[in-house]
């Protein structure tokens, strides 16, 4: 879509258009918009049943707002979720940030989340049709004042006179996702010095960054939403790194533990309960963190699940009771199954090559009951334990 086709999206015929499409059913697209081009330009037509698309397809992440709110197809893939940049927007609140500049801005969604939090926002992207978005979703929300949005390329802004820089890096091409950081657009290691510009700085990086690509004066923030990992943020200013220099944070709540210090639980044997840590504990490392508030030791040096005779409510794991520990025996498995009559079962693995999908096409499992099957090692050894989620934990 080009920028002045969607610019016709904001005008008063454009508008209406909008709204008859408000309740829009992909099932009945075709008769819509036959019977739409009767009425309206053919090109509009179809810029406002894109629309209605991207629309229903960013409730998941926007929420309401989507319902209000202007999208491109990278924007709904890109964005991120309104939780995860509430939460980040809070952190630069309690900082005292009130003057930010987002470079590679996008859509806005963060400058959304950032201008709700009282915080005046210089949305910066280099894309005209993206800044366009953008500057209709600042005023569809009524944020015009505490949101400017500038196109211009990112590595030519200044930021003097701003608190806090915030940079979300490209990381996807038109041949899929970026996964070395030297080919981010803008680079990561430009990201990082602006980061470090004015008194606070952020960087959203993938989830799956190396620890050892971490700068010495960064903290390394990694998010969940849900039990699933969303993003790694590289802060910069918020304090000396060197007791704490990992986060991670699980929303709802939010649930935040640091650390990153403590050497790797021992291993030991499968005790009555067994703790599966958030994926954002995993990735921070802070699985050791999560061990010593459980009295908990792993099943294996190399595992990330934790094993202990005791149930502690926490956040940062989720618990369930061990009813078996059986050697890696597909057939085993599946005639226990029969013989309790499980039907529904839900199937973790790591560790192990078998996949999930796979094992659960050999179970064929029939019944009334449920069961958590891990697929994973004990003392280097393949294992499977059958489980069920433990009530007090949290």
């Amino acid at each position: 879509m080009e920028t002045e086709t969607f610019e016709q999206l904001l005008t008063e015929p454009g508008q209406r258009l909008l709204d008859e499409l408000h309740e829009y059913a992909p099932e009945q697209e075709l008769a819509l918009a036959t019977r739409l081009r009767r009425e309206h330009p053919a090109e509009l037509v179809s810029a406002a049943l894109g629309q209605a698309r991207l629309r229903q397809r960013a409730e998941a992440k926007f929420g309401d707002d989507a319902r209000r709110m202007y999208f491109t197809p990278n924007g709904v893939e890109q964005s991120t979720r309104r939780t995860v940049a509430h939460w980040r927007a809070q952190r630069f609140a309690a900082l005292g940030v009130h003057r930010l500049a987002d470079l590679c801005g996008g859509i806005g969604g963060d400058a959304i989340a950032l201008a709700r939090a009282g915080i005046s926002v210089l949305a910066v992207d280099r894309d005209p049709l993206t800044c366009a978005v953008a500057t209709a979703n600042a005023a569809a929300l009524g944020l015009t004042e505490l949101i400017e949005v500038r196109c211009a390329d990112v590595t030519e802004v200044s930021v003097d006179g701003f608190d806090a820089v915030f940079t979300d890096p490209a990381r996807r091409t038109a041949k899929g996702r970026v996964f070395d950081p030297a080919a981010y657009s803008p680079p990561l290691s430009w990201a990082i010095e602006a980061g470090r510009r004015t008194r606070f700085g952020a960087l959203k990086v993938a989830p799956g960054i190396p620890h050892e690509a971490v700068p010495e004066d960064a903290e390394a923030e990694w998010v969940s939403d849900h039990g699933e990992v969303k993003e790694a943020v590289l802060w910069f200013g918020t304090g000396p790194a060197a007791d704490a220099p990992h986060r991670a944070t699980l929303l709802p709540g939010p649930h935040t533990l640091t650390g990153g210090r403590l050497p790797d639980p021992p291993a030991g044997p499968v005790r009555r309960y067994l703790y599966e840590p958030d994926g954002a504990v995993i990735r921070a490392h802070l699985v050791a963190e999560v061990a010593e508030r459980l009295d908990a030791t792993l099943i294996d040096p190399m595992i990330a699940y934790l094993t202990s005779d005791q149930l502690t409510p926490t956040s940062y794991a989720h618990a369930y009771e061990i009813t078996d520990v059986l050697p890696f025996n597909v057939k085993k498995l599946k005639a226990l199954l029969r013989q309790r009559a499980v039907g529904t079962v839900v199937i973790k693995k790591r560790g192990i090559g078998l996949t999930p999908e796979e094992l659960r096409r050999q179970l064929k499992p029939e019944g009334p009951n449920s069961a958590t099957v891990f697929l994973t090692r004990i003392a280097d050894t393949p294992a499977m334990l059958l489980a069920q989620p433990a009530g007090g934990a949290m």
